[in-house]
């Protein structure tokens, strides 16, 4: 599916043209998934599948980089790890913490609101990328690191893009 979205965004008048010359990652979070462990079902909550060969992306803040990792199938993890960097500070206390000004200087190079009601947001209250992959070493490694161009919200969900480096 993954791939006629990328094959119909081009040519849909809403966005530049452009071309897409890599893999696309379809990544699923929140879920549960009946797999064999112990016969069990597992739920993901914040996490992505992450089996021997796996792609999957790790997201960072919206100013941060988001990593492309492949699986390490740690079978003490049930072959998963986080689907991201975690908030370092609470929405109310980030809201309470930041300016507007703070927001905008976190995010001068990345296409994305940049305003009083997304403060909470703002990559000064996430967690460090390179902290959360050192302490997911275990369960993936890194295959490209992503630089975020595009982050938004749209119909309550969060969607962003990232340009990776080859």
């Amino acid at each position: 599916m993954m791939e006629q979205v990328i094959e119909a965004v081009p040519n849909s008048g809403e966005v530049r043209p452009f071309t897409s010359h890599g893999q696309a990652i379809n990544r699923h979070h929140n879920y549960v998934a009946r797999e064999r462990h112990r016969d069990i079902l597992v739920t993901r909550k914040g996490a992505v599948r992450a089996r021997d060969g796996d792609l999957g992306v790790i997201a960072g803040s919206r100013g941060a980089r988001s990593d492309i990792v492949r699986g390490k199938r740690n079978p003490g993890s049930f072959r998963s790890c986080s689907d991201g960097a975690g908030r370092g500070m609470s929405r109310g206390e980030a809201k309470r913490h930041f300016t507007v000004e703070d927001l905008k200087h976190r995010t001068e190079s990345i296409e994305c609101r940049k305003d009083a009601g997304v403060i909470r947001e703002t990559p000064a209250a996430c967690e460090s990328m390179d902290a959360v992959m050192a302490a997911l070493r275990d369960l993936a490694q890194i295959v490209h690191l992503g630089r975020r161009v595009v982050c938004g919200f749209t119909k309550g969900r969060r969607f962003w893009m990232a340009k990776c480096a080859r």
